[in-house]
């Protein structure tokens, strides 16, 4: 099983997995919904790969998914600004792909067997260090269009650091709410 966000540069990578026969589990965007989660299945699909593994496509063919209902997930494909070849990514910001990581380490689809990667222009591969916090987490393999490269990341967080999280953001993310301790 695949996970991957709902980014645009990552549409080429959805695509193919469903072309490929994998199933595929996209964020909502914003993790705005209850179920925030689409389960896209190739056997059940009557549209192209790519039509399907579009946003639109993937809400409008997929069938929204409880973070309880998913199954183990083996590859996570997260979007990313830069990264280092140590592993260490930066995002847009939002902190998205890092709740939708937490969320599933608690719950249990994602563990410490699940690869972690994302898919970036030559040019988003920096040296030197950036910028990391304890929510953050790093990826296994870094995948250009020229090479793919292993990072030896070590270390993930253990699910949702919640001391991190302020009042609004639990407030945007319906599941933070419901699941908060």
């Amino acid at each position: 099983m695949i996970k991957a966000n709902p980014d645009l540069p990552q549409l080429p990578a959805r695509a193919r997995a469903l072309a490929g026969g994998k199933r595929l589990y996209m964020a909502v965007p914003r993790l705005a919904a209850e179920r925030p989660f689409v389960l896209l299945d190739p056997a059940q699909l009557d549209v192209p790969p790519r039509r399907a593994a579009s946003i639109r496509g993937a809400l409008e063919h997929g069938r929204p998914v409880a973070i309880e209902e998913m199954e183990r997930v083996d590859l996570v494909v997260c979007g990313t600004v830069a990264v280092n070849r140590a592993g260490v990514r930066v995002g847009k910001g939002g902190g998205f792909s890092d709740l939708e990581f937490g969320l599933l380490v608690e719950a249990g689809p994602v563990d410490a067997a699940t690869l972690l990667t994302t898919t970036v222009h030559p040019s988003q591969v920096l040296d030197g260090d950036l910028p990391e916090t304890d929510h953050d987490f790093r990826v296994d393999l870094v995948v250009t269009a020229d090479q793919a490269i292993r990072t030896g990341a070590t270390g993930r967080p253990r699910g949702i650091l919640w001391d991190h999280l302020d009042e609004a953001k639990i407030a945007e993310v319906p599941v933070l709410a419901r699941l908060r301790p």
